[in-house]
């Protein structure tokens, strides 16, 4: 590999990449406002942080090109809803925001190759 060619990212990157930004844009569409994407720190990442102008909402964005192994919003068990939590907290004492209500919700994309993808929002799921 030359120092100019980036190795080839996975489909399965490629297709979460696609159903975050999709996620983003649909919220935004239903009034909210995006405050962090892939926000980042040494414990793990939140796919959206948004705000609806009262509530501070987190928001996992699942998406998958089939329902084989169930819809994509399935994905997210107890152990990933608790991680999910503690990121929370950190990046609300990151930002310093303490005093609003806070809800989590999932955004479950399902997007099959060349179809229109199909977008459901489940809120306060955990």
């Amino acid at each position: 590999m030359t120092a100019d060619t980036k190795p080839a990212r996975s489909e399965h990157l490629r297709t979460g990449e696609r159903g975050e930004a999709l996620a983003a844009r649909y919220l935004e569409q239903q009034g909210f406002t995006v405050l962090s994407r892939n926000w980042r720190c040494r414990e793990g990442e939140l796919d959206l942080v948004l705000t609806d102008g009262e509530l501070l909402v987190v928001c996992e964005v699942k998406t998958r090109t089939s329902d084989h192994f169930g819809p994509p919003g399935e994905a997210v068990d107890d152990e990933k809803a608790n991680r999910i939590r503690r990121l929370a907290r950190r990046w609300r004492t990151t930002f310093g925001v303490s005093h609003v209500d806070i809800r989590f919700d999932i955004v479950s994309v399902l997007w099959p190759s060349g179809e229109t993808p199909q977008v459901s929002h489940l809120k306060g799921v955990f």
